[in-house]
Parts: C-alpha cells; structure tokens; sequence
C-alpha cells in the first residue's frame, strides 16, 4: 500500500518539501514499474538518444578550448545537462534516473520483479537508442568538425574510460549516479520548467566535471568507435567498462539517494 503520509500542499511559488519529494518520488516509482512494455520501449529509446545528444554537445563545445582544464569541464558540464534536462521534461525512461524506483520498492509498492523488469527493459533501450544515436553521427559529419579535432577529442575521452580499471570505473560510477538521482530528486521539488532545468544543471555539471562515470552516456561513447572500422574498440571494451560503471551507478542511485531518503522520510509510515 502506498505511503499516506500527511503533508501541506505547497503553493506554486515554494518547492516541495523533502519529505513531499520522497511521497512523489514514490508514486512516480510506482507508476514506472506498471508502465507498459511498448511505452517503457520507446521512452528508454528516446532516453539513450537524449543522453547522447547531451554527450555529442559536450563533445564539441570542449574540444579546442583555451579556458584552462577546470573552466572547459565546467562548461562541458553544463551542457552535457541537455541529455537529462531532455529526459526530465519532454519525458523518457533512463536506467540511472530509474534506480530511484528503490524507493518504491523499499516501501513494499513495488515487488522485486517489477522493479528488475523496468531496469532490464530501460536498459536495454537505453542501449539501443545511445548506439543508434552513435551510429548515425558518425554520417553527419559532426566528428570531422574542426578538421577532425571532435573525432580526436572523442577517442580521447573513450581511451580514458577504456583504462580505468575496475576499481577507478565502479568508485566514480557510484559518485556520478549520486549526483544524477540528486539531480532529479531535486527536479522533482520545482513546480515550474525553468525550476526544473536549474535543479538539473548544477549536480550535473559537477558529475561531468569531476570526471565521474554515467553508464548510458559510456553507451553512447564506446559505441561511437565500435561503428567505426580500424578503431580498435569492440564490443568487449564496453562491456569491459559497462560492467563495473552499471554496478556503481545502481549503488550510487539506490543506496546513496533513493534508500538514504525512504530511511529519512518514508520507513516510519510503511
């Protein structure tokens, strides 16, 4: 049964209230876990293409920079915002932000099966859309820009994730997802678009910043150099990196957010 915790209606000019974000957080989650098949198909499609439009931006707008390493990552980071900002408000499904539905099933509203079965559906379309995005980017020229730099700059960025090792990949991703669900659980306070897409761009901008590890958008760039003959990446590489970063990111995203705030809010009105 869900929480019915009593709580005072914010007015449109106040955000919502921790333990409100919690309460909406949780019928959100319920609602994910019924979703149909063919809807939660199409909305993880259109969450990979997101991120890698968010990914594709970073790219290039960091490539040639003369602002110094901190500034450059910084603005790289606010623009890598668009992917979630995009997933938040025109709407999709993404297996990091879904790692949120914890708290649901936390709350005994949403069974194990249910909860495994969005993540698995949500992440395999996540797939599918971040390398279908990755795919047809490598027609458009995008990569050439710059006489070639964002391909460069590109196969930078995915050498760096290629060497981290297991430990490296798995810590960051835990990082990186914390900020991610932060990033949402805080969208989810605002009442307006604009509220939402400045509760977006701070945590963000700090995981990008940091050089933290976000599994679909490490889709998006394994998948850039697996189209592409000669490249030396293969599918292994990715799984190599997907491996340890999905891991992390399910912790970050569960146990660093999601199970902290049912503990807070939630667990004394089950």
């Amino acid at each position: 049964m869900q929480s019915e915790i009593e709580v005072n209606k914010p007015s449109s000019i106040d955000a919502y209230a921790p333990a409100e974000i919690a309460i909406r957080v949780n019928s959100l989650g319920v609602k994910k876990a019924d979703m149909a098949f063919l809807s939660l198909v199409t909305l993880g499609i259109l969450a990979g293409i997101f991120i890698a439009f968010g990914a594709m931006f970073y790219t290039v707008v960091i490539t040639g920079s003369s602002l110094g390493f901190g500034p450059t990552r910084l603005v790289g980071g606010i623009v890598f915002s668009l992917g979630l900002i995009l997933v938040i408000v025109a709407g999709a499904e993404l297996f990091t932000g879904n790692n949120l539905i914890v708290i649901a099933w936390a709350q005994r509203d949403v069974s194990s099966k249910k909860l495994m079965r969005n993540w698995l559906i949500v992440y395999c379309a996540n797939f599918v859309g971040a390398s279908f995005a990755a795919y047809v980017v490598t027609f458009s020229g995008t990569l050439d820009l710059a006489d070639g730099a964002v391909r460069a700059n590109a196969l930078a960025i995915v050498n760096h994730k290629a060497d981290l090792d297991f430990v490296q990949a798995f810590s960051s991703a835990v990082l990186c997802n914390a900020l991610v669900c932060l990033a949402i659980w805080l969208s989810m306070a605002a009442h307006t678009v604009s509220g939402k897409i400045m509760a977006i761009i701070f945590p963000i901008s700090a995981f990008v910043t940091l050089g933290f590890e976000h599994s679909v958008a490490n889709m998006y760039f394994f998948s850039l150099f697996i189209f592409q003959p000669g490249s030396g990446f293969g599918f292994i590489d990715l799984l190599q990196n997907l491996l340890p970063v999905t891991l992390g990111n399910i912790i970050g995203g569960s146990g660093l957010v999601a199970l902290v705030y049912w503990i807070c809010y939630l667990r004394q009105a089950r």
